[in-house]
């Protein structure tokens, strides 16, 4: 089997889903010829209040450049070879995200729907786990909280 097709991106403004999807639906059609025949997908947003219940102002992700990118592809690549799919897209988010705004996108394209369905399980929890993002919230009163941990599935 081929290398997977990884597109990892980290996105400093707002960005659309579905047309990253497409665009990248496109990519894997040029490269193979075809679309495979499942793909499995994930969209997160921002949630509307803070991990303690307040309302939330934004949800800000600061990063390492270089290191992030590199860190994304490797537990993309890891994900794709161990469940051996076609193709993985991730965006992800940097900067300061809404409540509502998408902050995540992960698609998987595989030949059949189980392992694309387990391949994007298993990036987004590495996402979640081990991708090196440092996040604060921000309240409606200027205030903000650096968070020490992750949230649960």
């Amino acid at each position: 089997m081929a290398a997977p097709l990884l597109a990892i991106q980290l996105e400093p403004g707002p960005f659309q889903p579905l047309l990253a999807m497409e665009q990248w639906q496109a990519q894997v059609q040029e490269r193979m010829g075809h679309l495979p025949a499942a793909e499995s997908s994930f969209v997160g947003r921002v949630r509307p209040h803070t991990g303690a219940g307040e309302p939330l102002a934004a949800l800000e992700l600061e990063h390492y450049p270089g290191m992030t990118e590199a860190q994304l592809h490797h537990l993309a690549a890891e994900a794709a070879n161990r469940r051996a799919v076609a193709a993985v897209l991730v965006r992800h988010r940097v900067g300061r995200v809404r409540p509502g705004e998408p902050i995540v996108l992960v698609a998987v394209a595989a030949d059949r729907r189980g392992p694309a369905q387990r391949c994007c399980q298993e990036l987004l929890e590495a996402l979640k786990h081990e991708a090196p993002f440092w996040k604060r919230e921000w309240r409606a009163d200027g205030s903000g909280l650096w968070l020490a941990g992750n949230t649960p599935l």
